[in-house]
């Protein structure tokens, strides 16, 4: 099956309101390829006016995360129902940060996962290792577990909207990148696993990205794995250029 190909930036806590529109105003102007899909994870703040620098082109926003509630008294969050009024496609959900510094838990995302689908959003839903647990051998298991805690519960349909972005947690932002062996054993691995879970059809049809230091240096070797179908991408898509040419590196 030829899955989709994906580059998918996460600008984390960065730009200002100015900096965000330019930048993707920048990339939305670049030579990309046309068989890619193009995804900016924007900040909540600027998520309206990068949408609006982007109306018309085939660019699009995510949120980089989302409440489990739909409404009230929750002061700082932000409802699927938010990100789909104005007009985003995309959530990241469960970005190894979220799960470090914010506590989130398997059981959190899966319902965050489903407040998404049921607003007709495509989440990207983000998994994988932190270094120790890479050191003792384990990183197979730990991650099939995050899998199956967090999307055991969804139906066949929301499965098919899924992408899923495999993180080793020790090559985030350390300039560490798994090896192109490493990565495509991972997400080899993980593409068993969810036909084991759910089915071959759905296993074949899941887009993995690989997402741990991704850069224009090592983007193409990695996207040349099998089971390797893009990548989340966080420095290097604060470039245009940069990001431009992971875009271009299938």
């Amino acid at each position: 099956m030829n899955r989709l190909k994906i580059a998918a930036g996460n600008w984390k806590m960065n730009t200002t309101l100015n900096e965000a529109v330019q930048l993707a105003k920048d990339y939305k102007n670049g030579s990309r390829a046309n068989n890619v899909i193009s995804i900016l994870g924007v900040p909540f703040p600027f998520m309206h006016a990068v949408l609006a620098e982007l109306e018309g082109s085939d660019v699009h926003v995510a949120a980089q995360n989302c409440s489990e509630h739909d409404k009230g008294a929750f002061t700082g969050e932000t409802s699927v129902s938010m990100i789909k009024s104005i007009g985003a496609n995309y959530i990241i959900i469960g970005h190894s940060e979220r799960r470090e510094y914010f506590g989130e838990s398997d059981a959190l995302l899966a319902a965050k996962l489903t407040k998404c689908l049921e607003a007709g959003l495509t989440p990207i839903f983000c998994c994988g290792e932190p270094l120790q647990v890479r050191k003792a051998g384990t990183q197979v298991d730990y991650v099939k577990s995050q899998l199956k805690n967090a999307l055991s519960h969804l139906s066949t349909p929301d499965l098919e909207k899924l992408i899923i972005a495999y993180e080793p947690i020790w090559a985030i932002g350390t300039g560490e990148t798994a090896t192109p062996q490493q990565a495509q054993d991972m997400h080899k691995a993980l593409r068993e696993y969810l036909e084991e879970l759910f089915s071959i059809e759905i296993a074949s049809h899941i887009p993995i990205l690989y997402g741990g230091s991704v850069k224009p240096a090592n983007a193409k070797e990695l996207f040349a794995c099998e089971d390797v179908d893009g990548g989340l991408v966080g420095g290097a898509s604060l470039k245009a250029d940069s990001f431009l040419a992971i875009n271009n590196s299938f």
